[in-house]
């Protein structure tokens, strides 16, 4: 069973996959395979800097994610052509993973996508987990514990689909309003369920 959990931006996705993961999940992190695929030298990073040019890389080769990140968010443009350059790559490594976790007998498949509805298919998955939060709680996440200046906050916020929209075409919401016990009693209520669908 291969499951899509998505998220905007500061909702708690992180946590809720951790806790997939704890009770048996072979979780696939897209962020960290988008951070893979864009190391230096890789046919990913050239894109990026030969699309954005080097004002994006820092000062060890690497990408400036900060400085790309501003970047996107002021051009709507320029964040179309970096979701059409990482997406599909990123994709095409996805698969080959989740291949791979069921040739290792992993019975649910977490895909963790944080812009699944924005940049993906969801009918490619089995179920689709959203983890979901009121914009102003996120938007006191990101500028508390992420540490990002107001502004760069509704900017990213603005950048994602709300979540209105993500919630009628999602087969699982999980509220994340509360504090630590109530998302994991929450997202512990979504897991059996996807454990009962996943021996149906």
């Amino acid at each position: 069973m291969i499951v899509a959990l998505t998220g905007n931006v500061a909702a708690g996705k992180s946590t809720v996959a951790a806790l997939f993961r704890h009770w048996g999940a072979a979780v696939l992190d897209a962020d960290q395979v988008v951070r893979e695929l864009q190391r230096p030298g890789t046919p990913v990073y050239h894109r990026i800097v030969e699309r954005f040019g080097p004002g994006i890389v820092g000062a060890h080769g690497e990408l400036d994610r900060p400085a790309l990140r501003r970047l996107i968010l002021a051009d709507p443009a320029a964040r179309a052509d970096l979701n059409a350059i990482v997406h599909p790559a990123v994709r095409a490594q996805r698969e080959g993973l989740v291949a791979a976790a069921r040739a290792g007998g992993a019975r649910i498949v977490v895909a963790d996508i944080p812009l699944l509805f924005e940049a993906s298919d969801p009918a490619e998955y089995d179920a689709v987990v959203l983890v979901d939060a009121p914009t102003p709680l996120r938007r006191q996440r990101l500028v508390t514990m992420r540490g990002l200046p107001p502004e760069d906050a509704d900017r990213l916020i603005a950048a994602q689909m709300p979540s209105e929209g993500k919630r009628r075409r999602s087969d699982f919401v999980i509220d994340n309003d509360g504090d630590r016990t109530q998302l994991e009693r929450r997202a512990r209520d979504v897991w059996l369920a996807l454990e009962a669908r996943s021996v149906a």
